[in-house]
């Protein structure tokens, strides 16, 4: 085992909750995606998935789209520029403990 230090300051704390992380790393990988789509995703309910949605937009990581399908509500997410910018260096950081302890 490496014994190189590591620094944890670039961890973001909006991603230390599980539902958080899996809310990014669904848009990570989706251009966008809808309230019903995530909740599936993630296997949470609606209030908890909202209250973690409402974080990540308050830090101005994901954005929301509102529009209507067939005459129903329908609310999209999507990472934003700087939700992206922030979930890559927590990514980096991860990577960087990972490859000292190999």
């Amino acid at each position: 085992m490496k014994s190189a230090k590591v620094s944890f300051d670039d961890i973001h704390k909006a991603f230390e909750s599980r539902i958080r992380l899996g809310i990014m790393a669904a848009l990570a990988v989706n251009d966008s995606l809808d309230f019903t789509s995530l909740r599936e995703y993630l296997n949470v309910s609606d209030g908890n998935l909202a209250s973690h949605i409402k974080m990540l937009e308050k830090e101005k990581f994901i954005g929301i789209e509102k529009s209507f399908v067939d005459r129903k509500p329908n609310t999209k997410y999507f990472m934003t520029k700087e939700g992206k910018k922030a979930f890559d260096v927590h990514l980096n950081v991860l990577k960087n403990i990972l490859d000292t302890q190999k």
